[in-house]
């Protein structure tokens, strides 16, 4: 489970062999979700509102990484850390 970047006690990390649609997963405290990358809506989950709207922020500066994180992770396991929200 790949740590792709953290901060603000945020998470975001992808699976090896995840299933589609390409997407990410948050942790933060207690709460769990897993975000769509194509349009950044929560597929699975909860987090609270101003996490989330963080994480959406962040999200959509990085939305190429992310993708390329995802086919590179499910092509040969490999992964770039991307730089935390500034």
């Amino acid at each position: 489970m790949p740590e792709l970047c953290r901060f603000l006690g945020i998470s975001i990390y992808m699976y090896f062999n995840d299933h589609d649609p390409p997407h990410f997963h948050v942790k933060y405290n207690e709460y769990r979700a897993s975000l769509s990358i194509s349009d950044l809506n929560v597929i699975d989950g909860l987090l609270p509102h101003r996490v989330l709207m963080l994480v959406i922020e962040w999200a959509f500066e990085h939305r190429n990484e992310l993708m390329k994180n995802w086919l590179s992770i499910k092509e040969n396991g490999s992964f770039q850390k991307i730089k935390p929200l500034e």
